[in-house]
């Protein structure tokens, strides 16, 4: 037989030669041969998976190369180009989704206000603005005084830099198929009636979010909709005339309302537990099993809101388990190694799933592009998407689908709330200092509530932090008072934006790092995580913000005490990282540091000590490329992987432990001898687990060894020497202390 490479095999796929489909718990299917590339003899999937030594799931969807995706040659003029939604004219394509501050938790507060007030300073000039009870006019019909002077400053400050609002109106709650027909003209009466409301304060678009968990949704889709009577049953008519009664009622009352939908464009089911037997897809929207929306159905249902009086759509994928999925679907290719994971332990096939429509191979960037445009097709009105809609990624990818008329706008949030300034400074060509959206999600908890308290922007340390306890008092950054010779001690995340905001502030900043390149510990992580969460992108745009800011930067330079007596800095800013305990096991195995764990031959059983994000991430990896990785840890099960979002936690470990992970907490290794493991359990028991090496992947520990005993009065320690956990706290923390100095 030929030998082909990899990267030739890999080739053959993207070419559609053939497929490799994932076995065992996770769903999918074995091609019986795989064309090799260039004309090389065909191999089974078996001996292809064996010569690569990667599970099958790692080739179930293959992704496009950076070189191939991430092009950007193109002039972005038709992003740059205007369009209409109704009566409301735009000079470009990016519109800001409704979702994402949570600061009106607090009521109708300054943050709120400088929130929008600076989405339209930075050139977005449509904001959709998420339902907001205290914003909603009374079931009186009357405003208070109070609430409608908030609104006139809500919407006249946006104005002033040429943006103008919408308002999505969510129509929160289940029940549906228990509701009277009166309870339904009651609740259809309510929506109509806020969004009049808004409209008359000086909202100039409407969107109703006819997607996910809202009842518009329920009423639209089988799945949930039970009813047998004008509201329910089979017909596309009678499960969208909740949402075309509505459309028809606010057309005839205000003429001008610019109104948009938002729907699932189309359903999957993703939980297999929720008895799939009732939610297989089939195009046949005729067949009584179907449970799930399809595009035939979604494009019958758009055009009766079109016919209704509906001036634009919004279109995202529709898991029907998994909420936050549904609006970033990128989610599903968090995972280096397991691409489509979808947080229940399967894995979906998107040459197959969401019928075959989504867009597959690129990170999830754009996954609704090719839907979008079977929508726009058969519709007389604007149609956009969201999901990582993101031209400053991939410009060639985004300003290529408007020119072929597959899409007519962009909805976006996450990259939006990452940079405020992304319109301009896309606008002027300053795409390298846009600052990237990660998609790690962790500015998402679930619920507004949980949100403003966990949550935050990995790279973008402002948010829902500014004019609250402990955090910033402005989005501004102030000019110090004085200026200081500043010395920032390592070159990672946290000293990079320590240097980043005392020199813009006015300060004289060099910034020390031992090894000869900057980016810390983000070129380990890009590695191990692939290039799903743009962590190279963070390091480019960190490094050249120390441009922009006028710092001196100094690589190859291992700062000693002497040093800093020497250099006679007013501050020190210390971020040279954490330090890992040392790990003895007794017996006869190998204990692997974590930054080897990728390159040492370790055998095929695996022990990972430790249960953090870096454990988690050291145990998909190794689990993918075929060993049997088992987890040990002295932490409690509640602090397994807490470093990552909520949602990255729940697609590693669900995958993880379908592909045959184990783990056990507070949990310690007595010894190793001959091949097994003796792990005694919080229980005080021992058990016997295969083992042929053991990566030491334990928690850092702070180091601030270096401040001690130094004559500089002003000192602070960031990130992971000061308290070791995540890039998000150790970014925040170099803003907090680039502040403070």
């Amino acid at each position: 037989m030929n030998e082909i490479s990899r990267r030739d095999f890999l080739k053959g796929i993207a070419a559609g030669a053939a497929g490799i489909g994932a076995a065992s718990v996770i769903p999918g299917y074995l091609a019986p041969v795989v064309a090799a590339a260039d004309g090389a003899a065909e191999i089974s999937p078996a001996e292809a998976i064996a010569a690569f030594d990667m599970i099958p799931q790692a080739y179930l969807n293959p992704q496009l190369s950076e070189e191939e995706f991430r092009t950007a040659d193109m002039e972005l003029k038709t992003l740059f180009s205007p369009f209409k939604i109704g009566n409301v004219e735009l000079k470009h394509r990016m519109v800001k989704s409704a979702a994402g501050s949570a600061a009106y938790l607090a009521g109708m507060t300054d943050e709120l206000l400088e929130y929008y007030f600076n989405l339209a300073k930075g050139g977005v000039e449509l904001i959709f603005v998420e339902t907001i009870a205290f914003l909603e006019v009374p079931e009186s019909g009357e405003y208070d005084a109070e609430t409608l002077a908030y609104l006139e400053r809500l919407v006249k400050g946006c104005a002033e830099y040429g943006a103008v609002l919408g308002y999505q109106v969510s129509g929160f709650g289940t029940g549906e198929n228990e509701m009277s027909v009166e309870d339904i003209h009651a609740k259809q009466a309510r929506m109509i009636q806020v969004a009049e409301g808004l409209y008359k304060v000086g909202f100039k678009v409407i969107e109703f979010n006819c997607a996910g968990f809202n009842m518009p949704a329920h009423f639209l889709s089988r799945f949930h909709n039970t009813r047998t009577d004008e509201y329910g049953g089979k017909s596309i008519e009678n499960r969208a005339r909740f949402v075309t009664e509505i459309l028809e009622k606010l057309k005839a009352d205000c003429p001008d309302m610019a109104i948009q939908c938002l729907i699932d464009c189309v359903e999957e089911n993703d939980n297999i537990a929720n008895n799939p037997t009732i939610m297989t897809l089939d195009t046949d929207v005729t067949t009584p099993h179907t449970k799930v929306f399809t595009i035939e159905e979604g494009i019958a249902a758009a055009k009766l809101f079109e016919a209704a009086g509906c001036s634009s759509m919004h279109l995202r994928i529709g898991p029907l388990g998994h909420h936050v999925a549904q609006f970033a679907s990128d989610l599903y290719f968090i995972l280096n190694g397991v691409e489509g994971a979808t947080g229940f332990g399967t894995q979906y096939d998107f040459t197959r799933n969401f019928q075959g429509a989504a867009i597959g191979n690129t990170s999830g960037c754009g996954i609704a592009l090719d839907i979008a445009a079977k929508y726009k097709k058969e519709l007389g009105i604007p149609v956009g998407a969201v999901t990582y809609m993101d031209p400053a990624h991939a410009p060639d990818f985004f300003e290529k689908a408007l020119e072929d008329g597959k899409i007519d706008f962009f909805l976006m949030n996450r990259p939006l709330t990452v940079d405020m300034e992304y319109v301009n400074k896309l606008r002027e060509g300053r795409r390298d200092e846009i600052a990237p959206c990660t998609r790690c999600l962790h500015c998402h908890s679930g619920s507004n509530e949980m949100n403003a308290m966990f949550c935050y922007c990995r790279v973008n340390a402002l948010t829902q932090r500014v004019m609250r306890e402990g955090g910033p008092a402005t989005y501004e950054l102030p000019a110090a008072e004085t200026k200081k010779k500043v010395m920032v001690v390592g070159g990672g995340p946290a000293g990079m934006e320590a240097a980043r905001v005392a020199a813009l502030r006015g300060h004289d900043v060099t910034l020390y790092e031992k090894k000869g390149m900057l980016g810390g510990l983000l070129d380990f992580a890009s590695i191990v995580k692939g290039p799903h969460e743009n962590l190279q992108d963070l390091k480019k745009y960190l490094i050249r913000q120390l441009e922009i800011a006028g710092v001196t930067v100094k690589t190859g330079t291992e700062v000693t005490k002497e040093l800093i007596e020497s250099e006679a800095p007013d501050a020190v800013i210390l971020a040279v990282g954490g330090l890992r305990d040392t790990l003895t096991v007794d017996g006869d195995v190998p204990v692997v540091e974590m930054e080897r764990f990728m390159f040492d031959e370790m055998g095929k059983n695996v022990i990972v000590y430790g249960s953090n994000a870096q454990a988690f991430d050291a145990a998909l990896w190794l689990t993918v490329h075929r060993k049997h990785v088992t987890m040990v840890s002295p932490s409690p099960a509640d602090d397994f992987d807490i470093q990552q979002s909520q949602h990255a936690k729940r697609m590693m470990t669900t995958a993880l432990y379908a592909l045959g992970f184990n783990s056990f907490p507070e949990a310690s290794i007595k010894g190793v001898k001959d091949g097994m493991a003796t792990v005694t359990m919080e229980t005080g028991l021992d058990t016997m687990i295969p083992c042929d090496a053991i990566v030491n992947a334990a928690d850092m520990l702070p180091d601030t060894s270096l401040l001690d005993g130094i004559s500089v009065k002003e000192t602070y320690a960031i990130g992971d020497c000061a308290s070791p956990f995540n890039i998000a706290l150790a970014i925040r923390g170099g803003n907090d202390a680039g502040r403070a100095v």
